[in-house]
């Protein structure tokens, strides 16, 4: 006969997920993520920043458990270290609040930055496991973003960098690039590293029919889709439509430009500079449904990311976007190779010369 302490549920174990660079659900692979787990019988939270559009605090959504907190884009240095301290001390506190909660048994942190791994030192004293989602590589990042001037940041990053993975049981990777990283840079073992790729959920891509009045009464529609930093080649995909409308007289395209970013009122300014901001349009951050709408007409998307530390080993979620969407996408030669090559579920052929 059983007992009265085998008749009661036993509780889902619990996991925290830490993601400082975007809110959820707009992170699609955290949310991704997290909505797994979910299915797989644990109990998740989640602690992330806010947004424009996600400005609620505490938010519960399809049974996870979502805490958010302020934060502001950093311009340089100095504003990154500013932004990643308070960003820190937030989760340190909000994690605390969870785990008086929930007392969650492994905790999830999604980089940038790679400071998280401080919070998981504390836990680790109770018994939490850490796993560390490789999202981007800071010391390539910041590299591509302000040079190595600054080598004190620069050398401060891949400590942190390497902290981050001694601390880690585990670490997933989004590509094969970013798991050799893990093996030589932070001495992960093998059988310690995990390739989890990033996807569009095909079962919510709604192509529609194309909607003329978004191409702005021209024929044709360009659309650039993502962030827009430094790195991003953004002001090379300006200095393209210059060339097309001043030097090949061309003006029956418009270019839309979507998502957000630091760099946005520079690209703003130089498309004034040269005579083209009325053919280019920024967005912001939209809702997927208008997003889908202006996949749906475009007739050619653009990833104009150059060649640099950081985007020679990632694999840029836009372009998966645009392939789910079926869209022609226009890119330097590089990143194309690149992508048919680190992209194993793709293709593994390189092109060469």
């Amino acid at each position: 006969m059983p007992t009265p302490d085998s008749r009661l549920p036993t509780p889902s174990p619990a996991v925290l997920i830490i993601v400082e660079n975007l809110p959820v659900p707009f992170d699609r692979r955290v949310w991704q993520e997290a909505r797994a787990l979910k299915e797989a019988g644990y109990r998740v939270s989640i602690i992330c920043p806010k947004s424009r559009r996600f400005d609620k605090s505490r938010e519960t959504l399809e049974g996870i458990e979502i805490y958010r907190h302020s934060l502001w884009e950093a311009s340089g240095p100095l504003g990154y270290l500013v932004e990643y301290t308070w960003a820190l001390t937030t989760e340190f506190l909000l994690a605390l609040r969870v785990y008086a909660k929930a007392r969650f048994r492994i905790l999830h942190a999604c980089n940038p930055p790679d400071t998280i791994f401080l919070v998981a030192l504390f836990f680790k004293l109770f018994g939490v496991r850490f796993l560390f989602d490789h999202h981007d590589l800071n010391p390539e990042l910041f590299e591509a973003k302000f040079g190595k001037r600054q080598r004190l940041f620069y050398r401060s990053l891949l400590l942190a960098e390497r902290l981050t993975y001694r601390t880690a049981d585990v670490s997933i990777a989004t590509n094969e690039s970013y798991r050799e990283i893990a093996l030589t840079r932070g001495g992960m073992k093998p059988e310690r590293v995990f390739i989890v790729r990033s996807s569009p959920d095909l079962a919510k891509i709604r192509r529609g029919p194309p909607q003329p009045e978004r191409k702005r009464g021209r024929p044709f529609l360009v659309v650039y889709l993502g962030t827009m930093g430094p790195q991003e080649g953004v002001d090379l995909l300006i200095d393209s439509v210059a060339h097309i409308v001043n030097v090949r007289n061309r003006r029956d395209a418009s270019f839309v430009l979507i998502g957000g970013g630091s760099e946005i009122p520079h690209l703003q300014a130089l498309a004034a500079e040269k005579g083209v901001d009325a053919f280019v349009s920024f967005t912001g951050r939209i809702p997927d449904e208008e997003l889908a709408a202006y996949l749906s007409t475009a007739d050619v998307c653009v990833a104009p990311d150059p060649k640099n530390p950081m985007n020679d080993k990632s694999t840029m979620n836009k372009i998966l976007e645009y392939m789910a969407y079926a869209r022609p996408v226009g890119c330097f030669r590089e990143a194309s190779s690149l992508f048919r090559y680190d992209y194993g579920g793709v293709s593994r052929v390189e092109q060469r010369g």
